[in-house]
């Protein structure tokens, strides 16, 4: 069973993120935690690139995660022959930041998750153009590996083992489990309201070689069809639009990527860590979905123990991804709902917006962000740890 059978002490179990540099270093992290009335902590184990506020944290201000990487030790034996390797975390005075922090966590008596990052990677992107995802235009998206790609695969379920081997971990959370698109968010971003969300999710489509191949082999004409993404994507509205049935066969072809590249990490996962109780993955619902929080697949629940979804905005939309999320993953796997306490969050909607999502049926919290929230947003952390069950609940899983 996974954690949402805490759910009878009355109260919806609740997951907090945190980097390593927020543990290590600050002997009152852990108090601190524990405080609040988190279930477990969700560490960062491997992770893209950040600039992250420590506004708690006794010796620093500022972390500069100068890119991704994984936060172990860059075992060279684990490594060999790869073509994509992660960098070490030279930034955190550790040489284990996760192993040391996730030590600290366990010894206070707090459970651990690992929080993994797998296809986020503009350094290995940069590096590795042709790995990386391609738009209609041929423009790569340097931070997005496209899991169509044998090296890229080989390099996530690596990453992964590597992340939880020989730690106190009882969890493996994974993010960015499959496909990347348009969206990012990044350095000095300056695209934000510029395409809209058909034209997003048209240059989201990968079309990379690797991909093209896959389209002939379902029966596309791979060249017609990246001349079909462009027309429709082009700068004057043309009324073009691309058809059903190619749409069709780009989806199953990305969900059938999405679907190889997460067999293969949770079976590196629970090889590393036999002792590992549940795998959770952050997935949307809407299957066109992509970034961080890739659309589920029709056999995504099957595979994990826990889906976690993007409900950040304290919205009715984010309410609604909360129970169709629900609704998807009934009697497969738990239902989590990923908020935040940061800006623009305000005070006035937050505790109303994490009760909204528990009574649409959402079974854990995950909370952004235990590091990252100064000491004016720590009593709305604590409130999301006050939510009350609704009295609806029931036992959906096997």
């Amino acid at each position: 069973m996974t954690e949402t059978d805490s759910g009878r002490t009355g109260t919806v179990p609740v997951v907090g993120y945190a980097y390593p540099w927020d543990v290590i270093g600050d002997p009152a992290f852990a108090d601190r935690a524990r405080g609040l009335g988190v279930t477990k902590v969700a560490l960062a184990a491997a992770y893209h690139t950040a600039r992250a506020a420590t506004p708690l944290h006794p010796g620093h201000r500022i972390v500069e995660a100068r890119s991704a990487a994984l936060y172990r030790p860059v075992r060279a034996e684990a490594w060999a022959g790869a073509r994509l390797v992660p960098p070490a975390a030279t930034w955190v005075a550790a040489e284990d930041p996760f192993g040391e922090a996730a030590a600290i966590l366990a010894e206070a008596g707090i459970e651990v998750a690992a929080w993994i990052v797998l296809t986020h990677s503009t350094i290995l992107g940069e590096a590795n153009p042709d790995l990386a995802v391609l738009n209609c235009w041929d423009e790569p998206y340097p931070y997005a590996l496209c899991a169509r790609h044998e090296d890229v695969r080989r390099y996530a379920e690596t990453l992964a083992a590597e992340a939880v081997r020989d730690t106190p971990v009882s969890t493996a959370i994974l993010e960015a489990c499959g496909h990347l698109g348009f969206g990012h968010g990044g350095h000095h971003e300056k695209t934000d309201g510029a395409y809209d969300e058909v034209t997003q999710e048209l240059l989201s489509i990968c079309c990379c070689r690797a991909c093209r191949e896959d389209w002939a082999a379902r029966g596309l004409d791979a060249e017609a069809t990246v001349a079909a993404l462009r027309e429709a994507t082009g700068t004057a509205p043309s009324g073009a639009a691309v058809d059903q049935e190619t749409l069709d066969a780009i989806l199953a072809s990305r969900h059938a990527a999405d679907d190889e590249l997460r067999h293969r990490v949770i079976a590196a996962v629970r090889e590393a860590a036999p002792d590992i109780a549940e795998i959770g993955l952050h997935a949307q619902p809407d299957s066109w979905a992509t970034g961080a929080s890739p659309g589920l697949t029709p056999t995504t629940a099957d595979d994990v123990d826990l889906v976690v979804s993007f409900c950040w905005p304290t919205t009715e939309a984010s309410v609604e991804t909360g129970r169709r999320l629900v609704e998807a993953v009934s009697g497969k796997a738990a239902a989590a709902a990923y908020v935040t306490v940061l800006p623009p969050t305000t005070e006035d909607a937050f505790g109303d917006h994490v009760r909204a999502l528990v009574d649409a049926g959402i079974d854990q919290i995950h909370l952004y962000h235990l590091g990252l929230a100064g000491a004016d947003r720590q009593h709305l952390l604590a409130e999301a740890t006050k939510v009350p069950t609704t009295a609806t609940r029931t036992d959906r899983r096997p």
